[in-house]
């Protein structure tokens, strides 16, 4: 359909080639190709060509939502005309992300005098613009927005004040110990925060994350029936999340139904959480939850806790045993047909009866993981990752043998130790390599061998993929796997060695993945025994879908054994638009930017690469040549003066093309590197530049 929509905008017809004008096709036809085209070519340029497209153009179902968050093309002059246009028309509008908009185009924004729902969450936006903006907007419902420093809630006038008193839903992400405007929100149904909170200022000072109790409207919260925080690492954003959770623990909601916190590393209970959880127990049923892993770990919470028709649960970090899962989650059991959403990442002893005595290296217990199948057989999205799952070697139990049932999952993340064929192992005579530590430039290759006498089709994982015809999402990762990209601390400079078990798969394993047709994001860490990357050929010739690839520590870590084989891959790629590569000693010369040039749709590129090398002519002609790319992320083993002489030159050659270009090029091991790291915008850093696993790491269409 893009496809066609851009023989519409050049105003191209398809007699030629086949006989048929699209001009002739009916309206409805016609509206559902230009739904592919963004609004403001729709607007701004397709809507002249002629007077058929003058009027298709300003249809409702095109004007009534329209979508800037990834189109950056868009400029504040468009903008303008944008609103000045169809402002009226306009009933939800989502800019998120727009980074490089200035302040003022928000102003533009009160020509959309029937706006029901915005979102700003990444635009530069004061307290005064917010509050100019917010004034006119009185039909407006759900609102996202960021609270940075500076943020003044006193310079909101009494008309701003008014229209998020009718609010219902709310999405802040917090740069800046506040309430932002949530006092002002006496009618909230949904709360999103984001903590993004530094413990230290740029000038090198503590931050504190006390503020003023009597600001917290305690009575607001009592239509609240979706409660999300999600935290970056750091103390202060524990400090501000508990001054939200003490209002609720003061009062628990009664129309709760989803409670959701996501906090990285030790989050400890307090007596007011407690109670908060407490008075869940007693007085709300919920549809999903999710909770820090010491509020869980050890404690009979789960047992007390009341559901209702579930649709997501996340137990991440959790030491939660499998009978605990089945007992305390699923009653036994129970039929959990509208659970959609399941996050079991880094539960290490989930699919185990018991969680003590155990090593986490043990054989999994198929009847656990059997029962979770059966109940919850509408899962969409399942993550199983950060563990060690190792199946044993009876026949029809295997992990892949299980997961197939799940005829309708749409994204998928296995540790890579599950998925090895048991079968096919045990009739192989051990290695020594087997038990070799994975280093750093030294050229060890970990259990070796080769796929040429093994049918693949006759793997689990085949059988696996060629049994998911709806997915979409797939991540393979190392059990053992840590990025070298930090949050807000120095680079990793030392990684664990893999599984044991996971040092058969390869490209083999790789190569299966080209059976899942639809496939649009994949991610692959740490798979040891990757010894050419031919897989990745199989993968870029038949998954036609490919937006998003990421890659990490494939075969051994000093060289990049698969180098030849993406090369080869990325000639097919034409859909992709991220592209995510971490592998030490990676040299990206000429030979890799010319295979990536054939890369035609490709937006954001990120490369992390300890002692890697870096071609500055070549960078600069690759950006030449791809004029859609408008993030560039590296982070080397090249001197600082390389890396500044490069983003200088790029920045000075291609911004003002590009106003969302966004350059960071910089020495991987510099000290300085979590300074640089703060100013990346915070759709880049989230969505590409730091590794994660991102399945089910929220609940389906949490916000828009």
């Amino acid at each position: 359909a893009s496809r066609c929509a851009s023989k519409i905008v050049s105003g191209e017809s398809e007699e030629e080639s086949n006989g048929v004008n699209l001009m002739e096709f009916s309206d409805e036809i016609l509206l559902h190709i230009l739904s592919y085209v963004p609004c403001t070519d729709l607007v701004l340029n397709v809507r002249r060509t002629c007077r058929k497209l003058a009027t298709l153009c300003l249809d409702k179902s095109l004007t009534h939502t329209v979508l800037l968050q990834k189109d950056y093309k868009v400029n504040k002059d468009k903008v303008k005309q944008l609103m000045r246009d169809i402002g009226k028309e306009i009933y939800q509008l989502n800019m998120a992300g727009c980074y490089w908009l200035p302040s003022s185009s928000i102003d533009h924004i009160t020509r959309c005098k029937n706006l029901v729902k915005l979102n700003l969450s990444g635009c530069h936006i004061t307290s005064l613009h917010l509050s100019k903006t917010l004034s006119t907007l009185q039909q407006l419902r759900s609102l996202a927005i960021d609270v940075n420093p500076g943020f003044d809630a006193s310079q909101l006038s009494s008309e701003c004040k008014a229209t998020l008193s009718r609010v219902l839903e709310l999405k802040q992400t917090l740069y800046t110990p506040s309430y932002g405007v949530v006092p002002c929100c006496t009618s909230l149904e949904k709360l999103l925060l984001y903590f993004e909170i530094l413990d230290h200022s740029r000038e090198g000072f503590m931050l504190s994350g006390q503020l003023m109790v009597g600001e917290s409207n305690v009575p607001h919260y009592q239509n609240l029936r979706v409660f999300y925080a999600r935290l970056a690492p750091g103390y202060v954003n524990q400090e501000v999340v508990r001054l939200y959770l003490a209002v609720l623990s003061d009062r628990t909601p009664e129309n709760l139904h989803a409670f959701l916190i996501s906090a990285p590393g030790s989050f400890a209970e307090t007596g007011a959480t407690k109670n908060l959880l407490d008075s869940m127990a007693r007085n709300v049923r919920l549809d999903a939850l999710q909770l820090p892993k010491a509020w869980i770990n050890g404690s009979g919470l789960l047992q007390h806790l009341k559901f209702n028709n579930p649709f997501y649960f996340s137990f991440s970090r959790c030491t939660l045993s499998g009978g605990q899962l089945i007992q305390r989650v699923m009653n036994g059991g129970k039929d959990l047909k509208s659970l959609t959403s399941l996050n079991l990442s880094g539960c290490i002893h989930c699919l185990a009866p018991e969680s003590l005595f155990r090593k986490a290296e043990d054989d999994i217990d198929s009847s656990i993981l059997e029962s979770l199948v059966v109940s919850c057989c509408n899962l969409r999205h399942l993550n199983l990752s950060a563990a060690h799952h190792h199946s044993s070697k009876n026949i029809g139990n295997h992990l892949c043998q299980l997961l197939a049932r799940l005829k309708h999952l749409l994204s998928l993340a296995l540790p890579v130790c599950s998925i090895t064929d048991v079968a096919a192992n045990m009739e192989k005579p051990p290695m020594q390599s087997n038990v070799m530590p994975q280093t750093l430039g030294k050229k060890v290759r970990i259990g070796i061998q080769t796929y040429s006498n093994q049918k693949p089709h006759s793997s689990v994982f085949w059988t696996l993929m060629g049994s998911l015809p709806f997915l979409e999402n797939l991540e393979i990762i190392g059990s053992s796997f840590s990025s070298a990209m930090p949050r807000n601390e120095p680079a990793i400079r030392n990684s664990l060695p893999p599984c044991i078990r996971a040092q058969s798969v390869g490209d083999a394993e790789v190569a299966a993945i080209g059976q899942v047709t639809y496939l649009q994001s994949l991610t692959l860490a740490q798979l040891p025994n990757i010894l050419t990357g031919s897989g990745l050929v199989s993968i870029g010739l038949q998954c036609q879908h490919l937006r998003t690839l990421s890659l990490a520590n494939l075969g051994m870590m000093g060289n990049v054994v698969y180098m030849s084989a993406l090369m080869d891959m990325l000639k097919h790629c034409k859909c992709l638009r991220d592209l995510r590569l971490e592998q030490p000693y990676f040299s990206a010369g000429a030979q890799f930017f010319q295979a990536l040039s054939h890369c035609s749709s490709l937006q954001r590129l990120c490369i992390v690469s300890r002692s890697g090398t870096l071609q500055s002519d070549a960078v600069m002609s690759f950006m030449a040549n791809c004029l859609e790319v408008i993030m560039c992320h590296m982070f080397m083993g090249e001197s600082l003066t390389v890396c500044k002489n490069l983003q200088q030159s790029l920045v000075r050659s291609f911004q003002a093309d590009r106003p969302a270009l966004n350059v960071v090029i910089f020495p991987l091991l510099h000290e300085d590197l979590t300074e640089v790291i703060r100013d990346v915008p915070m759709r880049h850093l989230d969505e590409i530049t730091l590794f994660k696993s991102r399945v089910a790491e929220e609940p389906p269409n949490l916000w828009w």
